[in-house]
């Protein structure tokens, strides 16, 4: 792998290829074009030429790319040719959930445990794992080596459980919480905001011009009279 850094953009990008690549090779796909991949993906071909190419040279001129080793290839940059284990923070309605979705869907990741502070839900059961008492969490990470964590708690407590599991010795943290957390340089968080999410693709759910013209036509009580004056 070339001794620089890979912009987040590529490495966010990996996975969606992983995921074409195993759906390729369950139907029984040997190679794929790049122009197939930017069909699949959204992507640019030239933008998927240019990720893969930043790790090396993968494919063949006028034949494309055998989705066997290019996957082989992509789980090894990623680091996931290992299964890798990640505890989830919060036994709500969406750590529940994530807990569910990871134990059925996701093969290259594994759920290990879930913690929560709420003395209701500690000891009971998400499929096959037991909910642990929050003050459980430093421990069980530094005994099992966990590098990753997802949180799913409330806003108000996000802050407090990043700096516990960073403390602990965490590395990634996927936070679904709506809000920003404060950690060290070296440690990188990914925020996955469902509400945020929801709310940009509601834009794009109604008449977009309509709405547009609509707004132009309204008059704007935000401007100050002296700006006013001056259009």
């Amino acid at each position: 792998m070339p001794d620089r850094n890979i912009s987040k953009s590529v490495v966010k990008r990996l996975p969606v290829y992983l995921r074409i690549l195993d759906q390729l090779i369950q139907r029984k796909i040997d190679l794929v074009s790049s122009k197939e991949l930017s069909n699949e993906s959204g992507f640019t071909a030239e933008q998927i030429r240019k990720d893969l190419a930043y790790f090396g040279a993968f494919g063949t001129r006028g034949a494309g790319y055998n989705t066997v080793y290019l996957r082989e290839r992509i789980v090894k940059i990623i680091g996931l040719d290992k299964r890798i284990e990640t505890v989830i923070i919060g036994a709500g309605n969406l750590g529940t959930a994530l807990t569910r979705y990871n134990s059925s869907k996701n093969p290259y990741v594994d759920v290990v445990a879930v913690f929560d502070q709420d003395p209701r839900l500690i000891g009971k059961q998400i499929g096959e794992i037991e909910i642990s008492a929050l003050s459980e969490l430093p421990e069980y990470i530094n005994s099992n080596n966990i590098k990753v964590a997802i949180i799913a708690v409330p806003a108000g407590a996000a802050q407090e459980v990043a700096d516990i599991v960073v403390e602990a010795g965490v590395k990634a943290i996927l936070n679904f919480a709506p809000v920003k957390l404060r950690v060290p340089d070296d440690i990188h968080v990914h925020n996955a905001d469902l509400t945020i999410e929801l709310q940009s693709l509601i834009y794009y759910s109604s008449g977009e011009e309509e709405r547009l013209n609509r707004l132009k036509k309204e008059p704007d009580k935000g401007k100050s009279p002296k700006t006013l004056s001056l259009e």
